[in-house]
């Protein structure tokens, strides 16, 4: 598959909230990063992409939307523009998040390494609402929200088979 074909593969199964699909985008050492993750191998991955598609399908379906633009791709890099419409589970704020993805690619096409980046501090100030107005600028409170992150991302994991 093309790198290209590869990310619109991604993302038009994240719209879908397509967690299986999305997962078969990664080669199996593939490395994911972000403000919120930071994630090693195919099992971490594809579980992220099944917990958040999940409790998005759970708690807020009627509100998510993912939209895609600006897709670039050559045999070993490429990158995307996606806005995410959606509620924060843990506060039940709706967020509108700008991210952009960059992405390293294996011989086959599939993802080997994403960085996704976004502005926290307009994020935290949507999901988090006045601590993020605050707070949303300093380390602490992006420590706070990775750590967070990563617990229950491994509670997850350790449900699955």
């Amino acid at each position: 598959m093309s790198p290209e074909r590869t990310i619109h593969l991604l993302y038009d199964a994240f719209a879908r909230l397509d967690a299986e699909t999305m997962a078969t985008c990664y080669a199996a050492d593939a490395t994911f990063d972000d403000e919120a993750f930071s994630l090693r191998g195919a099992r971490e991955i594809g579980g992220m992409w099944k917990m958040l598609c999940g409790g998005t399908r759970a708690k807020g379906a009627a509100v998510w939307k993912l939209s895609y633009r600006d897709v670039r791709a050559d045999a070993t890099g490429g990158s995307a523009h996606w806005d995410a419409h959606y509620l924060f589970s843990a506060t039940g704020r709706i967020v509108d998040n700008a991210i952009d993805s960059r992405f390293t690619f294996t011989p086959e096409g599939l993802i080997a390494t994403q960085r996704d980046s976004f502005d926290f501090w307009r994020w935290s100030r949507q999901a988090l609402g006045t601590p993020g107005l605050l707070l949303g600028w300093s380390p602490i409170l992006r420590r706070k929200v990775r750590a967070t992150a990563a617990a229950n991302l491994a509670a997850f994991l350790a449900r699955q088979p």
